[in-house]
């Protein structure tokens, strides 16, 4: 018998930072070079044996339903509508009891991917941790002044980055959280009806789960790029504006076709 592995995808926000495309179709159908974010999403996660998805559904729910009726990438694919005003920990709380694995994914449905996920998932498992944080490197959108031995050696924008030194906090170093995390099914359903009404899920059920219960953090080795705003599309569909991006992207995209042709 088969592993169930199981991955839930965020999918029912309303995309406010994208403007005038946000208020037309949500953000995880945003097109990169020509194929939705989840159609990318799907793919990678079938590629690292994910074989059970949930998506809860709000914001232009219609429109994903519509989509994963002419792409069912992932049989056993579960969409199910938790309100297009419900905050995330509603939307968790009302899919909880679907999720059939011991440890499931849970992750934004906004960032294209390519990492080996089976790893992580190892490693979570052999350690028996309850949650583990995925942290990857972003781009910091600013001009930047490099300095090595107090001497200014040049300015950079776009530049890439994985953590953050704190002011007044030597010892405290903060990884950029990528929007994905493999959390123990059990301890989360007994604790998930407790942030069903929580304003800002993440700032309020993370540090409790972090006190409470054994977490780890793994840094992905591969790509990642999250979909915010306007630029961030530009900067994988304009070759101008990251050609390693570009680059990338069409390396995953390739990837993914290749899947297809294999089923």
């Amino acid at each position: 018998m088969r592993e169930i592995k199981t991955a839930i995808i965020l999918c029912g926000g309303k995309g406010t930072r994208l403007g005038e495309l946000g208020k037309k179709i949500p953000k995880t159908l945003v097109k990169i070079h020509n194929k939705p974010i989840l159609w990318y999403i799907l793919k990678i996660l079938k590629k690292n044996k994910y074989n059970q998805v949930i998506l809860p559904l709000g914001f232009k729910g219609k429109s994903i339903r519509k989509f994963l009726d002419r792409n069912r990438i992932i049989e056993d694919t579960e969409l199910v509508n938790t309100g297009i005003n419900s905050n995330i920990g509603k939307r968790l709380f009302k899919v909880s009891s679907k999720i059939k694995s011991k440890n499931f994914l849970l992750l934004n449905g906004d960032a294209i991917f390519d990492f080996n996920l089976i790893n992580i998932t190892k490693k979570h498992a052999k350690k028996n941790n309850d949650i583990t944080f995925i942290v990857s490197e972003i781009t910091y959108p600013y001009g930047t002044i490099g300095i090595e031995n107090n001497k200014i050696i040049d300015f950079k924008r776009n530049l890439n980055y994985e953590a953050l030194k704190i002011r007044g906090k030597k010892k405290y170093t903060a990884f950029n959280y990528s929007g994905m995390t493999i959390i123990n099914k059990k301890k989360f359903i007994a604790k998930i009806k407790n942030f069903k009404n929580s304003y800002n899920f993440e700032k309020d059920f993370f540090p409790f789960f972090i006190k409470n219960y054994s977490s780890n953090y793994v840094g992905l080795k591969g790509f990642w790029h999250s979909v915010d705003n306007k630029k961030d599309i530009d900067m994988v569909n304009n070759k101008k504006y990251s050609s390693h991006k570009y680059k990338m992207i069409n390396i995953i995209k390739n990837k993914c076709l290749k899947i297809d042709k294999n089923e």
